[in-house]
């Protein structure tokens, strides 16, 4: 059988919807479906119901979905094991800041579970380069932050995290439930050097591509740009939840799009050992279904300042 269809398949019967299943293989619906077709032509049985909501597997789907997720994973070993035997068994994963930490400790184990023999080497980028050594052939493979310019690199979304402004404790508007951006009009706000990926630039700086950029100290680092905060006053931009240090805290902005944190590829580059990376990141980070995730909302903390 076609391993792809069966990956194909998979995608399906994990999301039970053609949708959700084409944007996780980052492939348009119709080709899915017509793969999925020609899957159940070849084995001679129907293996999802269909409907306008979404799908649900049949008897015979079910039994496919065990054996798939079993034969795909034994293709996996099989590149594993040609690509140690051709010396190519490390595999360099760039990080940009906390980006390692945010991807949390499940994706290291379940990667070292699945290819215990495969050496890691982890490299960390400061602010200046968004893929992480990725572009420059520093890394294979990267856990990073989006927007950046995605030019022969591949993106999948792991988590989309809303962004708050960190200010210093002692701030006029550090206690206020909400900003927006014109709120911040005329205040410093740290930069990225020149050279710098324009959108990436754009985004931490609060304004847009190619449009001016707001006054204040040029930073590399997160150390750097919480350092200016606590002694100049500098606005800086941090994921919310980020961990901060004793005097700056974090008020959610209303009207910045949400920063994304993704795991990122060459496009040209079909390492088994970088597919399986990303493959186990996508299923580490699957999100919640509706039901589960009212569930956690309504379970976690609120957000809002008190």
């Amino acid at each position: 059988m076609d391993l792809r269809r069966l990956q194909y398949f998979v995608a399906v019967a994990e999301e039970l919807h053609f949708g959700r299943a084409a944007a996780r293989l980052h492939m348009t619906q119709p080709p899915l479906s017509r793969a999925i077709k020609q899957l159940e032509t070849d084995l001679a049985a129907v293996l999802l119901h269909r409907s306008p909501t979404g799908v649900t597997l049949t008897a015979a789907g079910a039994a496919l979905y065990d054996e798939a997720r079993t034969l795909l994973a034994q293709a996996d070993q099989v590149r594993d094991r040609v690509a140690a035997a051709v010396g190519t068994a490390t595999l360099t994963i760039g990080t940009l800041a906390d980006s390692a930490e945010q991807a949390g400790t499940r994706l290291a184990a379940a990667y070292r579970e699945h290819h215990p023999g495969i050496h890691i080497r982890i490299r960390e980028a400061d602010l200046a380069d968004p893929t992480a050594g990725l572009r420059a052939g520093l890394a294979d493979v990267a856990l990073t932050r989006a927007p950046f310019d995605t030019t022969g690199i591949q993106t999948r979304i792991l988590r989309s995290d809303p962004v708050g402004a960190v200010l210093r404790a002692d701030d006029p508007l550090a206690h206020r439930d909400i900003l927006r951006l014109d709120d911040l009009a005329g205040r410093a706000w740290f930069q990225l050097p020149d050279g710098t990926d324009p959108r990436w630039r754009a985004y931490w700086n609060g304004t847009t591509t190619g449009g001016p950029h707001r006054d204040g100290p040029i930073v590399r680092t997160v150390h750097e740009c919480l350092q200016s905060v606590l002694w100049n006053g500098t606005v800086g931009m941090a994921p919310r939840g980020y961990a901060l240090p004793e005097g700056l805290v974090t008020v959610p902005l209303a009207d910045m799009p949400p920063s994304h944190l993704v795991i990122a590829w060459n496009t040209t580059d079909h390492s088994p050992l970088i597919r399986s990376l990303v493959d186990i990141a996508a299923a580490l980070y699957r999100p919640l279904p509706p039901s589960h995730r009212e569930l956690y909302q309504r379970s976690a903390p609120g957000d809002r300042r008190r």
